[in-house]
This record gives structure tokens, sequence and C-alpha cells, in this order.
């Protein structure tokens, strides 16, 4: 008697996903609707009220990147797809020395930088203690959005009166003295960042270089208003695969090899 054929299940692909962008809630949306695909979400929990995810969520470090790399063996992990911020250069580069340890692939979702354009009046500085060097001597009101971390690199350029704008409250220890917070998410609308500039009296702005929409209104906002920028360069990504959107990101994590 010959037996009928079995049907054979293959396992899941698990994935681990390095969260906290917009493109990242993007991705996880779409994964969790992947049947062949197992997806956690990491996130680093540098805010205090991340944005829910239809995926398995785990919150807080690895513990450095031999931590990452018992994480990934432990839980089995097949492909690795970095989606966080682009200066997020720690957790960027425990992922890469991890994977490269284990031979796991990674792949970085990875935005496209900003571009000068006609208009523009753009100071390009390295980080941010080239950032302040760059304000100069005289006073200044400066618009400074870099988020909360790194905000005491300022405080060697005192003279200046800082407006900081991040989304949780920086320590007070670390703010520039006399600084003015507001905590806000974006996205923000390019009326209401020159409205703000203008009601502030600010006369120059100060910005990573993120890239992405999100953000995106208050260099469109300083150009109209003819402002300055500092725009802090974003770090390189070293030798991972980049990926420039969401189907690519799904075709790395889909396509054939072993797992």
């Amino acid at each position: 008697m010959i037996s009928a054929p079995q049907c054979v299940r293959t396992a899941p692909r698990r994935v681990l996903l390095l969260g906290g962008t917009r493109e990242a809630r993007a991705l996880a949306t779409r994964l969790a609707q992947e049947e062949t695909i197992a997806t956690t979400l990491s996130l680093a929990g540098r805010t205090s009220a991340p944005l829910a995810s239809e995926l398995p969520t785990r919150v807080g470090g690895f513990g450095g990147a031999l931590g990452l790399k018992r994480y990934l063996l432990e839980e089995k992990i097949d492909r690795v797809v970095d989606a966080t911020h682009p200066f997020a250069e720690q957790i960027s580069a425990n992922a890469r020395e991890a994977c490269r340890a284990l031979g796991v692939p990674l792949a970085v979702l990875a935005r496209a930088p900003w571009r000068r354009e006609a208009g523009d009046c753009w100071i390009e500085v390295a980080g941010n203690v080239e950032a302040a060097f760059a304000l100069g001597e005289a006073p200044r009101r400066v618009f400074l959005t870099i988020g909360r971390l790194g905000v005491k690199d300022f405080r060697a350029a005192p003279q200046h009166r800082y407006l900081l704008r991040s989304i949780d409250p920086p320590a007070p220890d670390e703010l520039p003295p006399g600084s003015e917070v507001i905590l806000a998410r974006g996205p923000f609308a390019v009326e209401d960042e020159i409205a703000l500039m203008r009601a502030k009296g600010v006369e120059i702005l100060v910005t990573k270089n993120s890239g992405g929409a999100m953000t995106y209104a208050k260099i469109e906002a300083a150009r109209a208003l003819k402002l300055p920028v500092v725009v802090i360069a974003p770090p390189p990504i070293g030798d991972a695969l980049r990926v420039d959107d969401i189907d690519a990101a799904l075709d790395f994590l889909r396509a054939p090899g072993a797992t």
C-alpha cells in the first residue's frame, strides 16, 4: 500500500528587527502579516511612551555586542534588520559585530540623508562638539533639535540661548544654562515650524541629518526664513548591506538561504 504524501511544515524564519523609527514601525506592520517570518521587534527604551506594535516586542538593551550575540544564539535568529535611528551608533555597531561573528545576515534599513538645496545655508559638521563650536562666539538664539541625548555638549557654549525640542525631557543638569524645553513628537508642518521660529526669535537651527520626511519641515522653515543651519552628519553604516525602503527589506528577509 502506498502512503499518502505528508505535508512538510517549514518552521518560520526567525527575525530580529531593531526598531525605533517610523520606517521600523512600517516594516513591523508588514511583517506582522508574514506567516513564514516570525519577527521580534526590539526597542531601546529611550522614549517613555513608545508607539505600540503588532509584533512581539522587547524593550531595553542587550548588554553590548556580547549580549546581542548571546540573544541571537538563544533565540535562534536567522536574520537581522537594523532599522534604528541613523544616529543610534552603539546598537548598530553591536549588531554588525554580533552578526559578523555568528554569520547571521544583516541589513540596515537606512534613510537617505537630506541634501542641501537652493536657498539653504548649511554649516556641515561631524558631531555635537563641532556643532557647538560652529555657533560662534556672539550670543544667538539657537533652536536645538538633536533630541535629549547629547545636549550636555552645548554647555561648552553657554553664551547662547537654547530652545530645545525633544520627545522626552532631558536631564536638567545636562542642559545649557537658561534653556527652554519643548516636548513634542513629529511630524511637524512647515507653517507651524515657521511660526515657532518667528515667535521664539530663532537665529540659527542645529539638527542631526537624520533624513526622512518626519522632521524635514524645520529645514524647509529655516530655508524660508533664510536662517543658517548647523547640520550634523550621520555616522557611516560600515560594511552592512544597505536597503533603502520597506520592500527591499522584505526582499532581504524573504530571500532563500540558510536559516
